[in-house]
Order: C-alpha cells, then sequence, then structure tokens
C-alpha cells in the first residue's frame, strides 16, 4: 500500500493544476474553436447554425479586421521596441552601487502596479488636445497642437506611451535580475583588459542576458497581440476611434462579440490571435535558436 501510494503521489499533488488547466483553460479554448464554426447571436445562444469556415471567410473580407490587424502591429512595435531599450538601460544603470537602490527598484514597479483604467484617464487627459499638458509642452517649443485622438499616427503614439509607461519598470526589474545571474569574474576580466563600461555592457551583459532577453520579447509580443484595455479606455470606445486608427485585435473581437452581438464570428478572431500568437512566438524562438548556434559555431 506504501509503495502504491508513493508512485501515485507525484501525480496526486499535480492533479489540482491540471483539473483546473482542463476546466479554465482547455476546455474554453477548444469550445470557442467549437463556436467559430457556427453562427451564434449574443441574444439567442442556444440557437446555433452550422457555417463551417463561414466565419473565417467573412472575417478575412472585412476590411476592418485587416485595419485592426495592421493597427495591433504598428501599436506592438511602437510600444515593444522602446519599452525594452529603456528597460535594458535602466536595469544597467540600477545593476550599480547606486545611493537609493532599493527605492528606485521599488518605485519601478509603481507603474505596473496601478489600475490600468486610472492610468488610461490620466494619460487620456494628457494627450487632450485643447487641454492636454503634452500639447500645452509642445507649444512651448513653437509645435501646434496635435489632435491625439484623431490622428492615426498620434492616437496610436499615445496609445503606445501608456503601454511603455506601464511595462518598462517590469521588464526592466526582470533585466536586473538576469545581470544578477552573471558571474562577476566575467566583468572582472573585462576590466582588467581594459574594456570600458560601454564595451562590458556590448561583449558581457548582453550575451549573458540573451535568454532574458529572448523571454522578454515572446512576452511583450504576446501582450502586444492581446491589447485591450489601454485602446478601449483611451478614448471609450470599441471601435478604436472614429475611423478604427487604433483599433486592435482585441477591441475587433470585442466589438464583434459585445457590440455586434455576432460571437461566432467572435470565437473566430480569438482562434485567429491564438494562430497568430503560436506564429510569432514561433518565429522569435527560431530567431533565436538560429543565432545562439550562429554564435556557438564561430
Amino acid at each position: 500500500m506504501i509503495r502504491a501510494w508513493r508512485a501515485v503521489s507525484p501525480y496526486a499533488y499535480i492533479a489540482p493544476f491540471f483539473g483546473l488547466f482542463a476546466a479554465f483553460g482547455l476546455f474554453p479554448l477548444i469550445y470557442t474553436a467549437f463556436v467559430s464554426l457556427y453562427r451564434v447571436e449574443l441574444q439567442t445562444p442556444g440557437d446555433m447554425e452550422w457555417r463551417g469556415l463561414g466565419n473565417y471567410v467573412a472575417l478575412f473580407s472585412d476590411e476592418f479586421f485587416w485595419i485592426s490587424l495592421r493597427n495591433t502591429f504598428t501599436i506592438g512595435v511602437l510600444s515593444t521596441v522602446p519599452q525594452l531599450v529603456m528597460a535594458l538601460g535602466l536595469a544597467h544603470l540600477l545593476n550599480y552601487k547606486l545611493r537609493g537602490r532599493t527605492f528606485f527598484r521599488t518605485a519601478m514597479l509603481l507603474p505596473y502596479a496601478t489600475s490600468v483604467a486610472a492610468a488610461t484617464l490620466v494619460f487620456a487627459q494628457l494627450f487632450g488636445r485643447d487641454f492636454g499638458l503634452v500639447n500645452y509642452a509642445l507649444g512651448l517649443i513653437g509645435v501646434s497642437p496635435v489632435d491625439w485622438q484623431t490622428g492615426t499616427v498620434a492616437s496610436q503614439v499615445a496609445v503606445s506611451t501608456i503601454v511603455i509607461w506601464r511595462w518598462t519598470g517590469y521588464n526592466a526589474l526582470i533585466y536586473l535580475a538576469g545581470m544578477q545571474s552573471i558571474p562577476s569574474e566575467l566583468y572582472e576580466a573585462a576590466e582588467m583588459d581594459g574594456a570600458s563600461r560601454w564595451r562590458q555592457f556590448l561583449h558581457v551583459t548582453l550575451p549573458g542576458l540573451r535568454p532574458t532577453i529572448v523571454f522578454t520579447v515572446i512576452v511583450s509580443t504576446i501582450g502586444a497581440t492581446q491589447l485591450f484595455g489601454e485602446p478601449l479606455l483611451y478614448e471609450g470606445s470599441v471601435s478604436g476611434g472614429i475611423s478604427h486608427q487604433y483599433q486592435t485585435l482585441g477591441l475587433y473581437m470585442y466589438e464583434q462579440g459585445w457590440g455586434f452581438f455576432h460571437l461566432g464570428r467572435a470565437a473566430a478572431i480569438a482562434w485567429v490571435m491564438f494562430l497568430l500568437i503560436v506564429v510569432l512566438v514561433g518565429v522569435n524562438a527560431l530567431l533565436a535558436r538560429r543565432r545562439s548556434r550562429k554564435e556557438a559555431g564561430r
């Protein structure tokens, strides 16, 4: 009996996790794929009409889907690239012995701990066209007021700024943890060879942080693909502006499901987003693996 329990007990310990995952992760995923093949309306969810791939065909023939896909990509690039570069620089500064390091490290998490609703509403006021602080500052240097909610590029920059503000500190602490795992002997050897701090950063810090950088790029890519709260609350419209200029795939899915009541099409959008994330993560992992093999072969 004891021997049998020892063989079974490891599976008993992990069974709650797999049970919760099956109930709240796997089942919704499979059921969403099932619903995406039917015509389902929010008012009458019990009346399901078989459409096959009709929802996907209608989706790919909708110009607003391609607009939201393009917006998701541009906002993702505008928010992810500066965010990770700034996080890397902040982590590099915090890695040195500074006064009040604990305070600064704690302050890095404050934007991440702030409610997305509160942060977005504050930034919406800052980017106001007539009385916003950003336009006031631009006016001091002779720049005309910018319509941060109507212009395509301007509105996407504004939404990206909110994402950058919220997630830069979080990624900085991840990079900082990765930097502290790099052996100090490597820095000492580089310093003895006469390498400056910049060269130490290029030839010691960056190679040692490669797995961490790949992780943050993948997580940021997933987050950018699922971006929803910031563009929704920026103007309070599910259409992402009067001309859909900053409507992301998440907003487009919400609009189709809870704005137009097309649950079948919303489920199809959800699965397109899932497959898009899988492809993007696979491409990032493949590029990172090829780079590692190329450097290992040198």
